[in-house]
């Protein structure tokens, strides 16, 4: 008998990774053996269970879809990636590419289509949705991303977009803290960084700032 590959989807609407599940275990020859809420999350299942494939979205709570990618494929470098998400701008799709991913499809695509998706990945090649423009993938592919004026955001590092999309979240300077193992003085730093970097001043914009860049959804 055909062991089964074996599925982890990470996407933060409840029924939308529901309705996953069941496309996905539909499949002859996939399983899903977990589902996370959150980039956090979803890191954690991958590195407890090392599936064959991760599903994820790129807009969720917590660690951003980006991010999880990048730490699953340096804690489990085997596991394919799949990002599954609703944006088509070229910056999210160059972004999943470098962090790692494996398939880039978007959520409009078709039953049949996710499923080829997953399977041409499963099989080692690439998969980029037919949505995504010629153009975007081959700038990415010729490096013409190199040739942009770099703006406020680009500047930002990891950790400061991870200290945003926390800030844009709700969280507390005690609470970021505490989540990202530094002290208080650490994310005050960030904080000041950021708001020097982007020239914005309060809370409010940093979080508008957050959903124009899709760090978060609400």
């Amino acid at each position: 008998m055909t062991k089964k590959r074996r599925i982890v989807i990470a996407e933060d609407y409840t029924i939308l990774r529901e309705g996953l599940r069941a496309l996905v275990s539909s499949a002859p020859g996939l399983e899903v053996v977990a589902e996370a809420a959150d980039g956090k999350d979803a890191i954690q299942c991958v590195e407890k269970l090392t599936p064959d494939l991760l599903l994820v979205d790129l807009s969720m709570p917590r660690i951003n879809g980006v991010d999880a990618i990048r730490e699953v494929k340096n804690r489990c470098p085997e596991t394919k990636v799949v990002a599954l998400t609703v944006h088509k701008a070229e910056e999210y799709v160059i972004a999943a590419l470098e962090a790692g991913a494996d398939g880039y499809v978007l959520k409009d695509a078709s039953h049949p289509e996710l499923m080829m998706a997953i399977q041409t990945v499963l099989d080692g090649k690439p998969y980029l949705s037919p949505g995504i423009s010629e153009r975007i993938i081959q700038g990415y592919l010729e490096g013409k991303k190199g040739e942009k004026p770099v703006s406020s955001w680009d500047t930002l590092t990891r950790r400061e977009r991870q200290v945003l999309k926390l800030i844009a979240e709700g969280y507390k300077n005690r609470e970021i803290a505490d989540y990202l193992c530094v002290s208080v003085k650490t994310v005050e730093k960030h904080r000041a960084n950021l708001m020097q970097k982007l020239d914005l001043h309060n809370a409010s914009a940093l979080t508008a700032l957050a959903m124009e860049k899709g760090l978060i959804t609400k």
